[in-house]
């Protein structure tokens, strides 16, 4: 019985291994290799779920759904609201990629962890009164320290933009009186820094490889900016071309323009420190005065018994 037992089980084997070869598709040994190659390499595409499946939690569910909610927001801000802020952010050099709804979203969200927080609080203070304005003012402070934030940006954005215009300057004249044309002018200039004004004239460069005119995109760029000195060369530059100026020499005048601007508000600062310094004086330094000179006479009138 054993016997014929192994004679079966080997039967079945054999029968298997002949069902597998018979089933197994023909191929070429080109075929062959290239799955061996596409093992090795990888080389398989991926469907589109499993892009999606490699992507990080956070792109695949949490930014589409703040992106979502941020449009439901954004729909419902005035038009002129929405273009007043997207001004804002140009001019901050769209920090952290902010579009309007996303920083509006910003906002809201801000002022509900700082309501939260604010009622954490005034819970653990235990006191009616801290528990209804320590929230308010957590809110307020959630949902307006995002626009400070934000002109403090373009404050701080403008102020680079005004402190690397003549340097910027002295290297476009140098580049073009060497012979260079003006666009490769201002492609060395990006080349060479790494600042807000850089990062301008590298979006006028783009601007214009992509077909915009060259004159309106700069124009563009000194309106956007906010910056006196940097429109005022940007009219100049537009009119000289329109008059057919040479463009070396318009640089060259510019270039010692600013600079003397520059020297003329250092000038001017210089010339506030005494009357900004009169009030820290007054403060601080004249009360210690006081002290000092007037102290140990009132305590000898106290010790006197003089008030007694």
């Amino acid at each position: 019985m054993l016997l014929v037992v192994l004679g079966l089980v080997a039967a079945g084997g054999i029968f298997l291994v002949f069902l597998g070869f018979s089933l197994r598709p023909s191929t070429s040994t080109g075929q062959i290799l290239q799955q061996r190659l596409m093992a090795y390499e990888d080389a398989r595409p991926l469907s589109l779920e499993e892009q999606e499946l490699q992507l990080p939690f956070s792109e695949r569910f949490v930014r589409p759904f703040i992106e979502r909610i941020g449009r439901v927001v954004s729909d419902r801000t005035p038009e002129k609201a929405r273009t007043d802020l997207q001004n804002k952010l140009n001019l901050a050099g769209r920090p952290f990629g902010l579009s309007p709804s996303d920083f509006t979203l910003a906002r809201y969200i801000g002022a509900v962890l700082m309501l939260g927080i604010g009622l954490l609080l005034g819970v653990m203070l235990q006191n009616i009164l801290w528990l209804f304005l320590v929230p308010a003012a957590g809110a307020a402070f959630g949902y307006f320290y995002p626009a400070l934030w934000l002109s403090q940006k373009v404050r701080g954005r403008r102020k680079e933009i005004q402190l690397a215009l003549p340097d910027a300057l002295d290297l476009l004249t140098i580049a073009v009186e060497a012979g260079l044309g003006f666009d490769a002018a201002i492609a060395r200039v990006t080349d060479k820094f790494r600042n807000a004004l850089s990062d301008e004239f590298g979006q006028v460069l783009q601007e214009t490889r992509l077909g915009r005119p060259r004159l309106e995109a700069m124009d563009d760029m000194g309106r956007r900016t906010g910056v006196e000195d940097l429109h005022n060369f940007v009219q100049a530059v537009i009119q000289s071309e329109q008059m057919g100026v040479g463009i070396a020499r318009i640089l060259r005048i510019q270039s010692d323009e600013i600079r003397r601007r520059r020297r003329q508000r250092a000038q001017e600062k210089a010339a506030q420190a005494s009357l900004k310094m009169l009030f820290p004086m007054v403060g601080c330094i004249f009360p210690t005065l006081w002290i000092i000179l007037l102290g140990p006479g009132v305590l000898g009138v106290i010790q006197s018994g003089a008030f007694h």
